[in-house]
């Protein structure tokens, strides 16, 4: 069998696998983001937060996605097989490019713009919102580029335990010892991942101040 002709054969079956690995890896990089932001947003204001913080996520990549989604199996709740314990292992996965990249963002903007604010009246709310965030906005795309397409390629791996997606082409292909199978599910994760760098850096771009 061919290339082709797998991709001819298995054509539904791969227009299936492609939306369910966008949805594991929209989200996970949606949770994270909701929860790493905030999380380097407070590392700022709380120093000694961030040593937990960091400590913590940067303790989770260490984990082998393997032994993490093996971790997550006997766990109420978060764990067991299929979407759920996915989910979760990518957002942890996705968390350490995202709460870093908001704390040195947010960190690196200059004191003198904060003074500013604070003498025009601003909250501290307001001075977060429309002063930190948008000035941050470019070193955070980053770190969400990074979270997305490190989901992409763990998202493949969560097939194993029965979360769909483009890795189960590629672990069905290795089974039977067919090629065509694997490059069928490796080549569109493998473009989702380029294709999720590329647009995110277009919103980077966009979003991120002129200078």
């Amino acid at each position: 069998m061919t290339f082709l002709e797998a991709l001819s054969r298995y054509r539904d079956e791969l227009a299936w696998a492609t939306l369910e690995h966008l949805a594991l890896v929209g989200a996970a990089v949606l949770i994270a983001s909701a929860i790493g932001i905030p999380l380097g947003v407070a590392s700022v204001r709380r120093p000694p937060l961030r040593r937990w913080v960091l400590g913590i996520t940067n303790a989770v990549q260490t984990i082998p996605s393997l032994a993490l989604f093996g971790l997550l199996i006997p766990l109420a709740y978060v764990g067991g097989v299929g979407t759920r314990p996915a989910v979760v292992a990518m957002t942890l996965y996705a968390l350490l490019p995202i709460v870093r990249n908001s704390y040195v963002g947010v960190s690196e903007v200059d004191p003198a713009v904060r003074e500013s604010a604070v003498a025009m009246g601003m909250t501290d709310r307001q001075i977060l919102l429309m002063v930190e965030l948008p000035l941050a906005s470019r070193t955070i795309l980053a770190g969400l580029r990074v979270a997305a397409v490190t989901a992409v390629g763990v998202a493949t791996i969560a097939a194993l335990i029965g979360a769909g997606g483009l890795g189960r082409l590629i672990y069905t292909g290795l089974q039977t010892v067919n090629t065509p199978l694997v490059l069928l599910g490796a080549v569109p994760a493998a473009l989702l991942a380029l294709g999720a760098d590329l647009l995110l850096g277009l919103v980077e771009k966009k979003l991120s101040p002129t200078t």
